[in-house]
This record gives structure tokens, C-alpha cells and sequence, in this order.
């Protein structure tokens, strides 16, 4: 088992730890299980309630609090909350004008938010709901139940939290919900799925090489398999799909690169700059860019795009304050879109007494490729792995550098190595190279021993 989770009641166990890394701002109720945010923005007249099944993390417990959510029903692993959650949730939070709910597009969640809504409304309580369902992937027109909720229902909880804590009546929220609903798209990939908390395996085997391409949120399968393009081929075809099913509007977004667990920070940032790129180039306006784990799947690897298109307002919204778990970036950014990117600098020709220099860089080149591996593995054996990588990068970065600056192989390796490449072997190998340089011919033959 590759979880470090209780035996025992570990969604419960992981509320209270939320407490208290939050004890002034978050306070849990075990029976049955919710959480309320303690010190809720004074001029609301509609609380906000929601919750799904664990194993989203960050996802609505994150939202708790002022500029956010009043309550979160927890589900257990993957499942719905029950009603009473929920009823008794919106009856200890509900403000003078009532209940907004906030359900992600699933069967159990749908069928209990439902039944609390009745139950409120039994009692006297005005609500509403507003049904996030923004999944790309689940847009057919023979599905049953509709596209399925994921990740912009954080978009969703936060635009509505801050115009709850401004005031806004039942009636404003449910139809602002619903507006942002209906301006977000989402679209989902995966490379490893997400390792199931009772048998330990992953819950679908997925090759070496091969992404599954609309996954969804619980580990539902994509609607296709995909050999694994490059990254930026990859954000430009989601890209372009998600852009085709957005309504028509002003071409200004909120771009939010959420990770599915297992991605990596390094990974989210680098994807948010080529969603970035890609929209500038087709002409779009990215306004906000929104990266990190905000809905996973457990450990999946795998990370989702969300495209909001905004309107008047929303970026003000999406910048009021908060005090939640989660903090979000607020500022507006500035992008260049489509701005044509700089022509390359045409590589000056080789002279003639550099062209064996050149061949001992290529030869070297070839060689470096041929035992990458092999020199990964001995370095995994006593250290970080990172051998291999490093010193076949320094070398494609030489190679360049050699044609674009008409430098000798040899001294465009000794620069590169010394100045731009890391770790232990980057300056190691940068001296040998500069000691080379200096005594290696321009034509690339041994030297003379008389």
C-alpha cells in the first residue's frame, strides 16, 4: 500500500488535521461529518455550501472560509457525501436569505444535494443550487448524465465566495454560478492511474508511452489512448479543443493548469507557460493563470486544463480577498498575444579549419547518446540519477552553440559546460574541456608529439 492513511476513519482523521493546522478559522463536526468556517465574512446574506467524495484535496476544504465556502460535506474516498451531510450542514450555516449549493455533476452527488434541497425547502430554508459540469471529454450527445464536474468548481466556488462576501442575494449567486459554469471548459490527461486505496495496484494499467486523454477525476477512463506527444503539442491540441467548445465572448481567459496528484510543481508551471504561449498565438488574452494541485485524483499523474472565459467584473472577483486554506494568484498578468516571435540568427558557415573540431563534437555526441543510460544507472546507484541527463544536455547545448556562433567543438563544449551546466560533473567536465580547447589543433587531428 502506497498510502499513509489511518486504518480507521481516515477522512474524519484528515478534517481534524485541518483544524488544526486551522484553529481559528476552521471547526469539524463528526456526526455526521462537516466543516464550517468560523469567522464568515459579516455582510453575507447566503451561505455557501459544498463537498463531494475525498481524495480531491485541496478541492471545497480548501475554499473554507471568508472569500470562499461557509461549509464542506466530505464524502468518503471517490463518494458522494450522504444528504444528511449536507441538510445539516446548510441548517447550521444558513444566512438570512438562505443556501446556495454547489455540486460537481455526479450521479450520488447530484441525488443527495438533492434530497437536502427538499429537506431544506420542508423547512422554511430558501435554496438553490448551481450544478458545475464543465468536463470536456463527457460532451456527447448520447451521455446519460451530462459532462461531469472537475476542476472549474474552484473557479466557480471562488468568483461566487467573493461576490457572497460583497452581498449578493440567492438569486444573484445561482445565476452567477451558473454563468461561470457556462463560459468554463475542461479536458484532462493521465499517465499513470491513480493507485486504488483497497488493492494497491493502479485502478487501469496504462503502457509506457501512452496517455489516456479525457481521463476524469475518479480515474474514469479517457475517451481515447494516445501515443505521448511532446508536452507543447500536447497543451496546443488540448488548447485548441478547449477554445472550439467555448462560447463566443470576449477572447479574455483565466487559465487554471491543475495537477491530478502526482505532478510536480516544476511540471505545472512549465505547462502554464506553453498554455500561455499557445493561447497568444491563436490570438486569446490569457488575463489570469491559475497553476497548481487544486482537484486531484489521489496519486494520479496526470494534470487538467480549465479555460473560464471572463466577463466585466470577474477578474475583480477573483482577486478579493480571502482567508482560506488555499491561496490563489491574483494579479492580472500581462502577455503579448501573438506576438511574432524573433527570426533566428542564421548560423554563420564553418570555416574550413573548424571542420574536424566539429566532427569530434558530433563523434563525442554520438557516444554521450549511445551510454546515457548506462551512466543514469550508475549514478542512481550512489547518487541522484542525474549524470546521464546532464551530461547529454551540455552536449546537445554545444552542438548548437557551435552553429549558431561558428565556435570550435571543442571550446563551444568547454563554455557550455563550465558556464551553463550544473551539478557536480557541469564544471568538472567544463575545465577539462577549456584544458582541451587549449591544446587541441583546429583541424581536429592529434597533435604532433615533435
Amino acid at each position: 500500500m502506497t498510502y499513509f492513511l489511518p486504518e480507521t476513519d481516515p477522512v474524519l482523521t484528515a478534517a481534524r488535521g485541518l483544524a488544526l493546522t486551522h484553529p481559528d478559522a476552521i471547526a469539524v463536526h463528526d456526526a455526521p461529518l462537516y466543516l464550517t468556517a468560523r469567522s464568515p465574512h459579516p455582510g453575507r446574506r447566503v451561505a455557501l455550501v459544498s463537498g463531494g467524495g475525498s481524495g480531491h484535496e485541496p478541492l471545497h476544504t480548501g475554499l473554507l472560509g471568508r472569500g470562499g465556502l461557509d461549509a464542506v460535506c466530505p464524502g468518503q474516498v471517490f463518494a458522494s457525501p450522504h444528504n444528511r451531510q449536507i441538510y445539516e450542514a446548510s441548517l447550521a450555516t444558513a444566512k438570512r436569505d438562505g443556501v446556495l449549493l454547489i455540486v460537481k455533476n455526479y450521479t450520488g452527488d447530484v441525488i443527495n444535494f438533492q434530497i437536502a434541497v427538499e429537506r431544506l425547502r420542508h423547512d422554511g430554508i430558501p435554496v438553490a443550487t448551481v450544478l458545475v459540469d464543465d468536463d470536456l471529454a463527457t460532451d456527447i450527445a448520447d451521455s446519460a448524465t451530462g459532462r461531469r464536474g472537475t476542476a472549474a468548481t474552484v473557479v466557480v466556488e471562488k468568483l461566487l465566495g467573493a461576490a457572497a462576501d460583497r452581498g449578493a442575494t440567492l438569486e444573484e449567486l445561482a445565476a452567477l454560478g451558473s454563468r461561470i459554469v457556462s463560459r468554463s471548459r475542461s479536458l484532462a490527461v493521465a499517465a499513470r492511474a491513480q493507485t486504488s486505496p483497497t488493492t494497491g495496484e493502479p485502478a487501469f494499467d496504462l503502457p509506457a508511452g501512452i496517455l489516456d486523454y479525457g481521463v476524469g477525476i475518479h480515474g474514469e477512463r479517457g475517451i481515447r489512448t494516445m501515443v505521448r506527444p511532446p508536452v507543447g503539442t500536447l497543451v496546443r491540441q488540448m488548447t485548441d479543443e478547449l477554445l472550439a467548445a467555448l462560447p463566443p465572448g470576449p477572447d479574455e481567459l483565466l487559465a487554471l493548469v491543475n495537477g491530478l496528484g502526482a505532478t510536480t510543481s516544476l511540471e505545472l508551471h512549465s505547462i502554464s507557460t506553453l498554455l500561455v504561449d499557445a493561447l497568444g498565438e491563436r490570438g486569446v488574452r490569457t488575463a489570469l493563470v491559475v497553476p497548481g494541485t487544486y482537484t486531484s485524483a489521489l496519486d494520479m499523474a496526470g494534470f487538467s486544463l480549465t479555460l473560464t472565459r471572463l466577463e466585466e467584473g470577474w477578474t475583480d472577483l477573483w482577486a478579493a480577498p480571502t482567508d482560506t486554506p488555499l491561496s490563489f494568484p491574483k494579479h492580472v498578468i500581462a502577455v503579448d498575444s501573438g506576438a511574432p516571435s524573433p527570426a533566428p540568427v542564421a548560423a554563420p558557415p564553418l570555416a574550413d579549419d573548424r571542420q574536424g573540431s566539429r566532427a569530434v563534437l558530433d563523434r563525442y555526441a554520438l557516444i554521450v547518446t549511445q551510454v546515457r543510460d548506462n551512466l543514469t544507472k550508475l549514478d542512481q546507484l550512489v547518487g541522484d540519477g542525474d549524470f546521464g541527463d546532464n551530461l547529454a544536455g551540455g552536449v546537445r547545448r554545444a552542438g548548437r552553440r557551435a552553429d549558431e556562433t561558428g565556435v570550435e567543438g571543442t571550446a563551444a563544449l568547454a563554455d557550455v559546460f563550465l558556464n551553463e551546466v550544473g551539478g557536480t560533473s557541469g564544471p568538472l567536465f567544463g575545465l577539462l574541456f577549456q584544458h582541451l580547447a587549449a591544446v587541441s589543433p583546429a583541424d581536429g587531428q592529434p597533435p604532433s608529439l615533435t
